[in-house]
């Protein structure tokens, strides 16, 4: 179904409504899980998405694009026009008015927002079927591009899932998507219902908890990953990031069975959060193994 607009009249097509105002990010954080949607940006993103077998509403893209987009949204719908998934198609100022930004990637997708699975489904299948070895709890980031920063490190050096806050920025906004250059479609993950309460979940089903943070009896995180209880095969990890401004609430601290901190020179106390997820990830890769 190829629709081609020659104006950003969105009253023409209700299903436009997906793509307006996507630069109002409080709006948007607001509705579109309200709508159970998600907006994928550029081709790669798209592809992942589709490969995750998530399902398009619709695709809206400049014409220019069309022609190299077809096999994939043949791939997604099973023909090239889309059957009875819209592709949208119309001239970059148009996109522009519509849309309220330059698509210069070539193309949108709004997406079927997946449903999640819940905290004990995920640990027990997110390695490829098997149970979760290392996870990272995300808490209350606000921050997208971090989100999306976090979800790439994991991806990238095996972490099994991530897990997010009630509290903690969507990782299917379209900013954490294209800053995660799609790995949010491959890294497992949820939204916990209760934290830090679920905190003891998790310790119930064999993880030690590690909060990032500076305390007085924070442990070196080369001494931490060296423990001799997480060398062993059976070893579970649960990894806690904190918000950008505050770090890590008291309670979680309290709750976690060791706080661990990353070693600094040069007088620097912290790093961002996305950088300190890489380096935490790495020294801790070979736990579980």
């Amino acid at each position: 179904m190829i629709i081609e607009l020659t104006s950003a009249d969105l009253s023409a097509d209700p299903r436009l409504d997906d793509y307006t105002r996507l630069k109002d990010v409080k709006l948007r954080s607001k509705i579109e899980p309200e709508r159970g949607l998600y907006m994928a940006e550029s081709a790669n993103v798209i592809e992942r998405a589709i490969r995750a077998g998530h399902r398009p509403r619709s695709f809206l893209m400049s014409a220019r694009w069309l022609e190299s987009l077809t096999p994939l949204i043949e791939r997604a719908t099973g023909s090239g026009d889309g059957t009875d998934v819209p592709v949208f198609v119309a001239e970059e100022d148009v996109l522009e008015h519509m849309t309220g930004f330059h698509l210069h990637r070539g193309a949108l997708a709004a997406m079927q927002r997946p449903l999640l699975p819940s905290l004990g489904e995920l640990l027990a299948t997110a390695r490829d079927g098997a149970p979760a070895r290392r996870v990272v709890v995300l808490e209350n980031l606000v921050d997208h591009t971090n989100v999306g920063a976090a979800f790439r490190s994991a991806a990238a050096l095996g972490v099994d899932a991530v897990l997010v806050t009630p509290q903690c920025a969507d990782p299917l906004y379209r900013r954490s998507v294209r800053v995660s250059m799609g790995t949010v479609f491959q890294v497992p993950w949820t939204r916990l219902d209760s934290w830090p309460g679920d905190i003891k979940a998790l310790q119930e089903a064999g993880f030690t908890v590690a909060s990032l943070a500076l305390s007085d009896d924070s442990v070196s995180l080369d001494d931490f990953a060296a423990l001799p209880a997480l060398q062993r095969s059976s070893a579970r990890l649960a990894m806690v990031m904190g918000t950008e401004g505050d770090g890590l609430g008291r309670r979680t601290i309290a709750a976690s069975d060791y706080t661990v901190k990353i070693p600094m020179d040069h007088g620097v106390d912290s790093l961002n959060v996305a950088a300190a997820s890489a380096v935490v990830f790495w020294a801790t890769r070979g736990i579980g193994a």
